[in-house]
């Protein structure tokens, strides 16, 4: 299966029915699983075999499910999370500790700079937003002794720029430290992040990968190429005994390619239960099987719309790195030769004010906030999403005062610019 091409992974990775099986990935709507004795059960508890005793860990269907996104991204291990901000928090907080440090770029998600600039700074985790656009001696003056992880978005939500996956990449890999990419915008795809060098990635499902507004959830992938033993004292979680498990070491155990999912799943997963359920799974995995197709869709109407809105006269301003003269239009081509995304942002001269009464008057996109969907929506992050940020922080996010997120759903691209044509002109 893995040698297969990813639109074929899209719709049958993950699960191979046997004879007489079911055809679609079952739904093991079951907290619990049985088993003959206690000694049998006893080795799932010292990781000595495989299998299931209790749904917060591991359930059958999240398991297929992850499976098929690992496939498609070109991992070697995978979990689902009850959200996407669970995943981000995982897989940070996986090889990050009191004490510990890690560098992200400044241009993330608002929901995820909150996470790591509020909450898992009272953890006791620092840390140093940079620029995506930093030059590589800026970036690597970030770094600190005790840094144990890099963190970016490939299409930074919700200001569209492009990460230099291989910058940011080299740059962690001088240091010891992983690379953690964000690629929910860009789906697999669009952008598979470790062919470019990223170690671990993560996504929202609820987006994309779900398509439909119907299930939260996230993921965590692990290319299998970052060697934790050979930078073990920056690891001591993956690279030392874990006395919760019998003095189990996972990188040792689980290899290179399992360790940082095993320790993920056994111990975060066990103590802190962001469990996405079989239900949801079951609805992400119908999704993923039409991903490949609602992605290039998605594509060509933000196109459409990009190209509309940066020649209208009421329009400041248009983000979007399809668009030729984007000032990432080439690391676009570079990571994204097969499409962007269905988000464009923009501003509407007249500030705020005037943004606000232009999206009041749209007929076919809702404000939501949500991307990412069959059906447009559109969203003004300052007073929502990032709201949490003062003027300086919004800039250095990316998020201007007056920036609209509008996502792009599959309705007809004239359709869309015939409805945003009649809210501008109230303006």
């Amino acid at each position: 299966m893995s040698k297969r091409r990813i639109e074929t992974k899209c719709v049958q990775g993950g699960y191979t029915p046997g004879n007489g099986e079911p055809r679609q990935i079952p739904i093991i709507q079951s907290t619990t699983f049985k088993y003959d004795t206690s000694e049998d059960m006893g080795k799932l508890f010292d990781l000595e075999a495989e299998g299931y005793f209790y749904s917060r860990l591991q359930n059958p269907t999240c398991d297929m499910v992850a499976a098929k996104i690992c496939e498609l991204e070109g991992g070697t291990a995978a979990m689902l999370t009850g959200s996407g901000q669970a995943a981000s928090f995982y897989a940070v907080f996986n090889i990050a500790g009191c004490g510990d440090h890690v560098v992200a770029s400044s241009s993330i998600y608002g929901g995820t700079y909150n996470l790591f600039a509020v909450t898992m700074k009272r953890m006791g985790i620092e840390f140093t937003f940079v620029s995506p656009e930093c030059s590589e001696e800026e970036l690597n003056a970030a770094f600190r002794p005790n840094t144990r992880a890099v963190f970016g978005e490939t299409i930074a939500n919700p200001a569209l720029i492009v990460l230099d996956i291989e910058k940011f990449a080299k740059a962690a890999h001088a240091h010891g430290v992983p690379l953690i990419i964000d690629n929910t915008f860009a789906t697999p795809i669009n952008c598979r992040p470790f062919e470019w060098g990223a170690d671990i990635v993560t996504h929202s499902t609820t987006k994309y990968m779900d398509g439909h507004g119907s299930a939260v959830g996230g993921a965590i992938v692990d290319s299998g190429n970052f060697d934790w033993m050979a930078n073990k004292e920056k690891f001591p979680g993956l690279c030392t005994p874990d006395e919760s498990y019998h003095g189990v070491t996972y990188a040792e155990r689980f290899g290179q390619g399992g360790a940082f999912i095993t320790k993920a799943t056994v111990q975060l997963m066990r103590d802190f239960g962001s469990v996405q359920s079989p239900q949801s799974a079951f609805i992400l995995n119908l999704g993923l099987e039409s991903l490949h197709v609602r992605v290039k869709r998605h594509c060509e109407n933000a196109q459409a719309v990009a190209e509309f809105l940066e020649n209208h006269p009421k329009i400041s301003w248009v983000e979007y790195a399809g668009l030729k003269g984007n000032k990432y239009h080439a690391l676009a081509e570079k990571y994204l030769p097969n499409g962007i995304c269905g988000v464009v942002s923009f501003g509407v001269k007249g500030g705020r004010a005037n943004a606000e009464k232009m999206m009041k008057n749209l007929k076919l996109a809702a404000i939501e906030t949500h991307v990412a969907d069959a059906r447009s929506c559109c969203l003004h992050p300052a007073s929502s999403t990032h709201r949490q940020m003062n003027d300086d922080e919004l800039i250095a996010a990316g998020v201007s005062p007056d920036l609209i997120r509008l996502s792009c759903g599959l309705e007809n691209s004239q359709d869309l610019i015939d409805d945003l044509q009649q809210a501008l002109e109230q303006i």
